[in-house]
């Protein structure tokens, strides 16, 4: 079992312990960028988060160290879940009072099943995963979004653009290498802004 840590915040340089096998844990760098960029757009504090495919709850948990007030964090698989749990754990310790759940379920059906609203989603799933069965997540990820929501698509950069399904608008690109991460949003014009439409490489 491997080890990676908060970067920053009230649990920063807390380690996290990551599953052995079967996750692709986002790294640090890459964490580290998209949070800068998080929270200079006031995306942060006092979020709603939804973490989907959550592997080791690393972004999750980030946000909620960061500031937001609660994580939902969401992975099918046994061994995975059993680890965020465990790290959800030690968070917890940091952080009282902030609401951290983790749902041992697959993505769509715990989108199918409830009825809050999350106003930042990390979207990050197997690479192997079909560009339509991502669009059918985000699909049934957009009636739980708030207005100003802001959903984060962690992808292979060999993919492409994700099919972005009605409902949903492509934003920012920000590309790390092999991996790429999407900003998508809600298509309502009159939702809260983030960062321009704008394609970037590191």
């Amino acid at each position: 079992m491997g080890v990676t840590r908060i970067i920053a915040g009230d649990a920063g340089s807390l380690p996290l312990a990551v599953p052995s096998a079967g996750t692709r844990p986002t790294s640090e760098r890459v964490r580290e960028s998209l949070f800068g960029a998080l929270e200079s757009a006031g995306l942060v504090d006092g979020a709603a988060v939804l973490d989907l495919f959550a592997g080791s709850g690393a972004l999750g948990l980030e946000a909620v160290s960061r500031g937001a007030a609660s994580a939902d964090l969401v992975e099918r698989a046994p061994r995975a879940a059993s680890v965020i749990e465990r790290n959800v754990r030690a968070v917890a310790r940091s952080l009282p009072g902030r609401r951290l759940t983790v749902h041992r379920s697959a993505a769509d059906a715990f989108l199918r099943s409830g009825a809050s609203s999350f106003d930042l989603v990390f979207v990050d799933p197997p690479y192997d995963m079909t560009d339509a069965e991502v669009s059918k997540t985000l699909a049934l990820l957009t009636p739980r979004l708030t207005a100003s929501a802001v959903v984060v698509v962690e992808r292979a950069t060999r993919s492409g653009e994700p099919d972005v399904p009605a409902g949903l608008v492509a934003g920012r690109a920000k590309k790390y290498g092999d991996t790429t991460l999407w900003w998508l949003s809600p298509a309502d014009p009159a939702a809260a802004p983030h960062p321009s439409a704008e394609s970037q490489s590191t």
